[in-house]
């Protein structure tokens, strides 16, 4: 069963950050709030976790994961950043954008894409999940929350009809698949992020989530 930790929504308790941040240093997944949806996450090398995120989600290895950083200089330090990325994220983050970006070293095998060997990558507009980054001062996979089919958690895939779920639903549906819930007293989002491919001198938006207007704009201006 998950340890739920409550959290300001605004000024999450340092002390509680602190706590769920050794938890993640000791391989925890946890369900959190972003500034999109709720994310299913862990430390980025915490292989074992990782593995689990995978589980929950039902991906395959060759599908990558989308991880949280908290900086563009943070970034540089796991993806190629080639001047025509760095101009447009510099405009876009922090906030709802995932960037794919030729990843280096740093980046485990199990994350990132298999063939490209790229990975997604965002900076988060929220305070809670800036704050969980800075107390572990690794990256934070986040990948969005299964939603829920018949009351039970899928991974979107089934074909069958789904529904948001309020965020107690969403905790009653992973309580026993997470060891954290960190609760922040929001319902969960519904817009998932706006995807950048900059893999190339040429930016593609490959999907389109909030804020894709103004990336779109950056993406036209740049090109």
């Amino acid at each position: 069963m998950a340890t739920v930790y409550t959290l300001h929504p605004d000024n999450p308790q340092t002390r509680t950050i602190e706590q769920i941040g050794a938890a993640l240093q000791a391989g925890a997944v946890m369900l959190y709030p972003t500034d999109t949806v709720y994310a299913i996450g862990c430390d980025l090398y915490a292989k074992n976790a990782v593995q689990r995120v995978r589980q929950i989600k039902q991906l395959s290895n060759d599908k990558p994961l989308t991880f949280l950083c908290q900086s563009l200089s943070n970034i540089a330090q796991y993806a190629l950043v080639s001047n025509t990325a760095y101009r447009i994220m510099r405009r876009l983050i922090p906030g709802p954008y995932t960037f794919l970006l030729p990843a280096t070293k740093l980046v485990p095998r199990l994350v990132m894409s298999p063939k490209r060997k790229t990975t997604g990558i965002r900076v988060p507009d929220h305070p809670i999940c800036l704050a969980l980054l800075d107390v572990l001062d690794n990256p934070i996979i986040s990948t969005s929350a299964p939603l829920l089919v018949d009351g039970e958690a899928t991974s979107g895939n089934s074909g069958k009809p789904h529904y948001s779920p309020t965020r107690y639903e969403l905790f009653d549906s992973l309580e026993k698949l997470v060891d954290i819930i960190v609760d922040n007293g929001t319902e969960p989002g519904f817009q998932v992020s706006t995807i950048l491919d900059l893999t190339d001198e040429e930016p593609i938006v490959v999907r389109r989530g909030l804020g894709w207007e103004e990336a779109s704009t950056w993406v036209a201006e740049i090109s």
